[in-house]
């Protein structure tokens, strides 16, 4: 029998089993087409295969990182949440996942990364610099914030990157929009389809989940999805049916897992003692500081000799 394939994910936190939306969406999928992977959750991406998350190795030892590969793959190992959908529905899905990357995902990308300064420096970069270890703590959340504007600048185009004020305005809208139809197309149902998850009930529970469980100190987006009760009751149910061990308690960037402390707080000595010696270092360079030795410590002891000739002259 084959060993089962391998999915990397960012590990889990604030009540949700992942923290990034591919994340989410791929672990959904997993779950509803019974798919028996062997998931790592850890928050190194330098393990990962791929070096990103998420990423599948597959038997073939070929590695996919896009939700939209990873299921195409495994549907083609028969693991398809999708086997009971019609012609139509199937048309339905694919629609309502392009309206969810073209008007939902560029807002989910500023409210966390980009423009939004607040949310990513108290919720985004601090959860990464906690869990990466030293020093991608000091790097990747910088260079993920470079990514992922230029991954908005090329959703949104150059015209309207120029006034935050605005874009953000117009993302909120969108985002808004995209919400009041899944939530008419949702209506009292338990699934997109029935009462089978489907992948597009993946696709949004991998949009909604974080909006709906990070505290952010800018909520806009949550406030709308609050007042959307068959969306939110969705991600609950999602949540309790099909991971139940992140569903029963909500984690904080600032209450780390206990797994966590002791491994913090060694990295938060050892940035210290970094940061201590680069700036003595430039200093040294720099001429800020320099170290001046006493001319008396350097000259050696008079020599005694010329005294104990002189006695010896006397004598």
């Amino acid at each position: 029998m084959a060993a089962p394939e391998q999915l990397f994910c960012w590990e889990g936190d604030f009540g949700l089993p992942s923290v990034t939306t591919d994340c989410l969406t791929v672990l959904a999928y997993v779950q509803f087409a019974g798919a028996p992977l062997k998931v790592h959750k850890i928050s190194n991406p330098w393990k990962s295969p791929s070096g990103s998350l998420p990423a599948l190795r597959t038997n073939q030892n070929e590695t996919l990182s896009r939700p939209s590969d990873i299921i195409i793959h495994l549907r083609k190992q028969k693991y398809n949440a999708d086997y009971d959908l019609s012609a139509k529905e199937g048309a339905d899905s694919l629609a309502f996942i392009s309206l969810l990357e073209e008007k939902l995902l560029p807002a989910l990308v500023n409210l966390l990364v980009v423009v939004d300064g607040k949310n990513f420096v108290d919720v985004t970069r601090r959860w990464f610099a906690e869990h990466l270890p030293f020093p991608l703590s000091l790097v990747l959340p910088g260079r993920m914030q470079r990514r992922e504007s230029e991954r908005l600048r090329l959703l949104r185009g150059e015209e309207h990157m120029e006034a935050e004020e605005t874009l953000e305005k117009e993302l909120l809208r969108d985002a808004a929009e995209c919400m009041n139809l899944l939530s008419q197309r949702l209506g009292q149902s338990q699934f997109f389809f029935g009462d089978s998850p489907s992948s597009l009930d993946a696709f949004v529970f991998g949009h909604l989940a974080p909006v709906l469980k990070i505290k952010l100190p800018n909520g806009k987006l949550q406030q709308h999805l609050q007042t959307l009760d068959n969306l939110c009751g969705f991600c609950s149910n999602i949540l309790q049916l099909y991971f139940p061990r992140n569903s029963a308690g909500t984690a904080t960037p600032t209450q780390p897992h206990d797994d966590h402390v002791p491994y913090k707080r060694r990295k938060q000595l050892l940035s210290v003692v970094v940061a201590m010696g680069a700036m003595l270092m430039y200093a040294l360079f720099t001429g800020i500081l320099s170290i001046s030795v006493q001319q008396g410590a350097l000259e050696e002891p008079p020599d005694e000799e010329p005294e104990t000739h002189e006695r010896e002259h006397e004598q």
